[in-house]
């Protein structure tokens, strides 16, 4: 249960050392773990909860990833919408604990569960499941166009280093993804790495949906890698004003970005950003 890393045996290969000898050697490398996670949901009462979606994603915090899908995908609005949520008996043996069961609180509604609605997900798209556009584009219940919030340009340039630097499964491995909630200031306030950047934007959200922490007024989202769709429709979800992230951003997040009123941030990198939406909140001194 939250194991993020594994060890291989690998075959390493490096062609500037061919006249020591040494071009090929057998070693151990750390790689990221993937594997599923099952999302059921239902009301309380005896029987089991119903499927509602697979995803691929790295062991841990999967409480908080299923809150804050059920959350970003606008299948519940707040803390109290979830009675309780736990980790429980999958089928394999020994138990892997790859399921999350989410028990709703009364009158919330159960999800509906047909087929033009599969949310089956894979660790790099976290919307391949949805049936049409109409279906992914979800409404905030947050109006974020509203949020004051300003960020000077040089804590924004500072902010991917920091992130990098509190990536500590990526350190042994290279391969995962991360999502970090800072203030205005650029303080951190709570960072989550997963092979799927979805997910690890879930489980930032989902963190905050338990400490009752929407919406995330005041405070700016910064992914590690391109700023897509499904990343700026999380983040409109939850509240969030400004989504930055060190690659570029796809042109429906832009325009999803200016729809919602949102600040998008694209390539931060270095001492330069390129801002595709709701400049007014980047100051520059």
């Amino acid at each position: 249960m939250g194991r993020a890393t594994d060890r291989r045996s690998v075959l390493r290969i490096d062609l500037d050392a061919v006249a020591d000898g040494r071009a090929a050697v057998r070693r151990q490398d750390a790689v990221s773990v993937e594997e599923p996670l099952e999302i059921r949901v239902g009301p309380a009462g005896p029987g089991r909860r119903r499927p509602l979606a697979v995803t691929m994603r790295t062991p841990g915090d999967d409480i908080d990833l299923a809150i804050g899908f059920l959350l970003t995908e606008g299948l519940i609005r707040s803390t109290g919408d979830v009675l309780t949520a736990q980790l429980c008996a999958g089928a394999e043996t020994p138990n892997t604990y790859n399921v999350v069961d989410v028990v709703l609180a009364p009158g919330v509604p159960e999800p509906a569960t047909d087929p033009s609605r599969n949310f089956y997900t894979t660790s790099s798209c976290g919307v391949c499941g949805k049936a049409s556009i109409e279906a992914v584009r979800t409404r905030s219940s947050y109006p974020v166009a509203e949020d004051p919030l300003t960020v000077r340009a040089h804590v924004l340039a500072a902010l991917p280093d920091r992130l990098r630097a509190a990536q500590r499964a990526f350190d042994r491995t290279g391969g995962l993804h991360a999502a970090g909630l800072f203030t205005a200031d650029g303080e951190p306030v709570v960072l989550r790495e997963d092979v799927g950047r979805h997910n690890a934007v879930d489980k930032v959200v989902g963190w905050a949906v338990r400490e009752r922490r929407l919406p995330l007024a005041g405070h700016l989202l910064l992914v590690s890698g391109r700023a897509s769709f499904e990343l700026t429709q999380k983040a409109w979800m939850a509240g969030v004003p400004l989504l930055a992230a060190v690659s570029a951003p796809s042109s429906l997040a832009a325009d999803l970005a200016g729809e919602a009123g949102m600040t998008l941030v694209g390539f931060l990198r270095g001492r330069t950003m390129n801002v595709y939406a709701g400049g007014h909140r980047v100051l520059v001194d």
